[in-house]
């Protein structure tokens, strides 16, 4: 994907609204008004003077494409018009912040209609409403200000306009996509910088410092979330928050995280070897997961059951478990009693877009079978919608020690030949994959082949 020519055209910040508009109205058959959206406010600290990080409100975004804040976004669904509007000009704050973006520059840069000020939001409001016979005001709860009365609207509905974005958000169109591109490419760079550096740091958060900075010098300063730089055994710990940890004297880093491009998220993890060489227990575990990854990858296209992916990945993690023999025993029965979630305790993917956990996954958190409960999507995949796969196997204590004292499990469990993998910590590999009718695409070129990891770390 030629995503840099692609990034030079507008964000198709109407097209989006049209489809919001579709979903409506398959709801709502010949629903009239509009669409009401605020971004995200600015706020102080507590006990400061200064504003807290800003990240922009993703449905707002999503019918504009501006990073602006203290701005609205009204969409006429019969007009099909699309007016932003801006904060107006604050002699003080210029000041100290500088000129803010003009109507003219606004109209310019975002795929919107018309520009105007904040401070006419309640009149233009009213004489949208004045103008229709039957409307109504769709808007999310709890994020409408106080000020913003939506009189002469013969309804109000608080509910939909949510819905709507969340479902269409899952398909991708191109723009959507070299976004997402753009974010693996500056991710992947990210990645490589930090194999080339891990055999001479002393402590996770060098690394960590590393990664940002590449990003931030690819002009990408916010991370798509707090990222995880976990050596030894914290590699078993799915979400490790410390990243402040010696490396000496331990055997892989798993690194997860990825760079946000203009609030759309990549989402990567590699393992490597710390000393620049896996050990056999090390590679023997990359092995399995790399295949998990790389069959369950070959089965993506549209219509695929999500659930069924899933189950695949256990059935070869199974199989590779089987052949260490840290597994013993019939692998029907080992799947059948759920033990393989002792060692793979999460669900092998997420949708992806503007959030990391992006919406439209309708997760069952309540599922009675352990094998699923931890899928956040379930049902089958749409051409465009982009999804991460990221098995793993874990050697976590607090997971695996449960399950050697449950009979049902233990038989499966050789402890014997376990004991010599707990330093391995655990193995995730995650990319981010664009389902397609026939197949997928691969967003994500960081390095993952262990060879081509062990010669990059060899020579730097």
């Amino acid at each position: 994907m030629d995503y840099e020519t692609i990034l030079k055209g507008k964000y198709p910040a109407k097209q989006h609204a049209r489809r919001v508009v579709d979903y409506i109205r398959a709801k709502v058959p010949n629903a009239s008004g509009v669409l009401y959206l605020e971004s995200r406010l600015t706020k102080l600290k507590e006990d400061s003077d200064e504003p807290e990080p800003f990240r922009q409100r993703r449905f707002f975004y999503y019918l504009t494409g501006s990073l602006l804040a203290d701005a609205y976004v009204v969409h006429d669904i019969d007009a099909d018009k699309t007016t932003l509007f801006i904060p107006p000009i604050d002699a003080e704050s210029v000041i100290w912040s500088g000129l803010p973006v003009s109507p003219e520059e606004a109209l310019q840069k975002w795929d919107v209609d018309e520009v105007k000020f904040t401070s006419d939001i309640n009149a233009e409001l009213a004489h949208t409403a004045a103008q229709k016979s039957k409307s109504t005001a769709f808007a999310i709860a709890n994020q409408v200000s106080d000020h913003v009365t939506f009189l002469g609207f013969d309804e109000k509905n608080f509910s939909l306009l949510k819905e709507a974005i969340e479902v269409t958000r899952v398909v991708k169109d191109e723009f959507e996509l070299a976004m997402l591109a753009k974010a693996n490419a500056v991710t992947a760079d990210a990645h490589r910088l930090v194999i080339e550096k891990v055999k001479h740091a002393k402590n996770e958060r060098e690394l960590e410092g590393a990664f940002i900075g590449s990003c931030i010098a690819a002009d990408a300063p916010e991370q798509s979330y707090h990222g995880i730089f976990a050596s030894g055994r914290a590699a078993a710990t799915l979400h490790y928050i410390h990243n402040n940890q010696p490396l000496d004297g331990k055997l892989n880093l798993l690194l997860d995280g990825g760079a946000e491009w203009q609030c759309y998220c990549a989402d990567v993890t590699r393992t490597f070897p710390i000393n620049g060489k896996f050990t056999k227990e090390s590679r023997a575990i990359y092995d399995i997961v790399l295949k998990m990854q790389l069959d369950t990858i070959a089965v993506l296209k549209e219509g695929v059951l999500w659930d069924d992916v899933h189950l695949l990945a256990h059935k070869i993690a199974i199989d590779g478990l089987l052949k260490l023999g840290i597994l013993k025993g019939d692998k029907e029965e080992i799947l059948a009693s759920r033990t393989s979630v002792a060692f793979f305790p999460h669900g092998l993917g997420h949708y992806l877009g503007m959030d990391t956990h992006d919406t439209g996954g309708n997760p069952n958190y309540a599922d009675k079978d352990t094998l699923f409960r931890y899928l956040r999507v379930r049902g089958k995949l749409p051409a465009g919608s982009v999804i991460t796969v990221e098995p793993g196997i874990y050697f976590c204590n607090f997971i695996i020690e449960p399950y050697l004292k449950d009979p049902k499990h233990a038989k499966f469990i050789d402890v014997e030949v376990l004991e010599k993998y707990w330093d391995v910590g655990g193995v995730r590999i995650e990319d981010n994959i664009v389902i397609t009718k026939d197949g997928s695409d691969n967003l994500t070129v960081a390095l993952k082949d262990p060879d081509e990891i062990e010669k990059l770390i060899a020579s730097s």
